[in-house]
């Protein structure tokens, strides 16, 4: 079975905006991170777009790319972004963007190389 068109698209914006989360945090320590407030804000508002990506995706869809795309947990991470904003620990935000973006950057390209989608 095919992904809609609708989630190729988001699955691309998931892959860019990871590769933007890369480029601002490369080569950065947790210390870094914290000091720099302009890249603090600006990975928060990239997962923020990652999150909402996530959440546009198709429901039907949604079971086809299965664990590697965890659209609850990123649903989740979404809303506190949105609405926890001041309780945040920072640090779990650099080791989400460490970590879990790049992974998660790999499995959607995983799902469009896969042949799921329809190229468009």
């Amino acid at each position: 079975m095919m992904l809609s068109e609708r989630t190729t698209d988001r699955l691309r914006d998931i892959i860019e905006d990871a590769r933007r989360i890369k480029a601002f945090i490369d080569g950065m320590t947790l210390d870094d991170f914290l000091a720099s407030e302009k890249t603090l804000f600006a990975v928060e508002r990239l997962l923020q777009r990652i999150t909402e990506a996530a959440i546009q995706i198709d429901p039907s869809d949604a079971a086809l790319l299965g664990r590697d795309l965890p659209i609850d947990k990123m649903r989740g991470l979404g809303n506190r972004l949105r609405h926890e904003y001041r309780d945040l620990n920072r640090a779990v935000v650099f080791e989400i963007a460490r970590l879990d973006v790049p992974a998660l950057a790999v499995a959607a390209e995983t799902a469009i190389e896969s042949g799921m989608t329809d190229g468009n």
